[in-house]
């Protein structure tokens, strides 16, 4: 049996087989260390976990509910929106519940984009954004992140015949925040060129040393021009529980929640009360988890220096981008390290060509194996 082209032609996943290999090592005996994958390895605070077990014996979640969602996590949404970013969002018009951002991220292109329409993606970026745009029968135009320009989109390359842009602060793989100046640039050129701005505001929560993000809908013309997609995965380790939302533009809003209708059920109905709890309850819980990340990351960037690896220390996500301190090819020293010491690391052209030169490292191992991981990794630049 043959597969469609579509699937003939998603790009390949190049995570899932480095996955595949630690699991096979780690079933033969070795001592692995995962840092190649953003997996929360926290518990969802419990307070969320009640919400959902209460929520579970409600008779009427154990039928269908609204294809859109409830609107009450809807309302939560925008109530989270006005305290976090001061932004004021209709919570019927201008926002969707999704069964995790990654869906929306794909659905996005799916709702917009023609064959041949042309969609502008972060390189290094999240590759989930290539997927989307290639089952649209798109074409996907590289938007470079510079480490010259530290990693910001480089505005020289922007696209105007593009229909849709991606953005991503603070950035996966890079760990860099934008600054509002930044927003706002891209805003214009989107006003001007009529580019769509989809925003991954995935990590929002998560940034270090008193620094805080932007929501692209915070800033003038935002939400006219563009979506925001964010998640309760990683603020409150939800990651398994699959539930976020997009917010931005009502039109944009009503082509995802058209397209959902014919694609999903939304998301069980218990989780949706839970996810409520998550935004409308104590938030204590997210403060201590940036915190534990703040103090990984720390630690880790520490070993590694003992070594003589001089790694700039991330701004924000659960991830460290790491400048490959050997003279190999980013694939060549991940598989080294894999293969001769046992640590599984995410090499940069995982993420596009242009993240040549850099391993991404996740902050969700424990910071006793993030230190471990540093010697062994250290041993091998010596």
């Amino acid at each position: 049996m043959k597969p469609a082209d579509r699937l003939s032609n998603l790009p390949r996943q190049f995570f899932a087989q480095l996955v595949s290999r630690a699991e096979a090592l780690r079933r033969a005996g070795h001592d692995v260390i995962n840092l190649g994958q953003g997996n929360p390895d926290q518990s969802t605070p419990p307070h969320i976990v009640r919400a959902l077990q209460n929520a579970a014996e409600d008779a009427a979640f154990h039928r269908y509910i609204s294809f859109t969602g409830l609107f009450e996590l809807k309302s939560a949404v925008a109530n989270w929106y006005q305290s976090r970013y001061g932004v004021k969002l209709d919570p019927v018009r201008q926002v969707a519940v999704l069964i995790g951002s990654k869906i929306g991220l794909q659905e996005i292109s799916l709702a917009l984009l023609n064959p041949g329409d042309r969609a502008m993606v972060p390189d290094p970026g999240y590759p989930d954004y290539w997927s989307g745009i290639s089952l649209a029968g798109a074409q996907m135009v590289p938007w470079p992140l510079s480490a010259d320009l530290n990693f910001m989109p480089d505005l020289e390359a922007w696209d105007p015949t593009a229909k849709l842009a991606f953005l991503n602060y603070p950035n996966n793989p890079t760990g860099r925040l934008a600054s509002p100046a930044l927003f706002d640039e891209i805003i214009g050129l989107a006003h001007r060129d009529g580019v769509v701005l989809a925003h991954d505001l995935a990590y929002g929560d998560i940034t270090f040393d008193g620094k805080k993000s932007v929501s692209l809908l915070s800033r003038p013309g935002g939400i006219e021009v563009g979506i925001e997609f964010t998640t309760l995965s990683k603020s409150y380790n939800m990651a398994g529980w699959r539930l976020g939302f997009a917010a931005g533009n009502a039109d944009l809003i009503q082509y995802l929640e058209q397209l959902q209708d014919h694609l999903h059920c939304s998301q069980f109905g218990a989780i949706q009360a839970a996810g409520i709890e998550a935004l409308t309850g104590s938030q204590e819980s997210v403060t201590a988890l940036v915190q534990h990340y703040q103090t990984r990351r720390d630690s880790f960037i520490d070993e590694a220096y003992k070594f003589g690896w001089q790694i700039p220390p991330s701004e924000g996500s659960i991830f460290v981008w790491c400048p490959v301190p050997t003279e190999e090819t980013s694939v060549q020293f991940a598989e080294r390290a894999l293969a001769d010491h046992d640590v599984v690391l995410a090499p940069g052209t995982g993420f596009g060509s242009g993240g040549e030169g850099f391993v991404r490292i996740s902050l969700t191992a424990s910071e006793s194996q993030l230190i471990e991981a540093a010697q062994r990794i250290g041993r091998m630049i010596r």
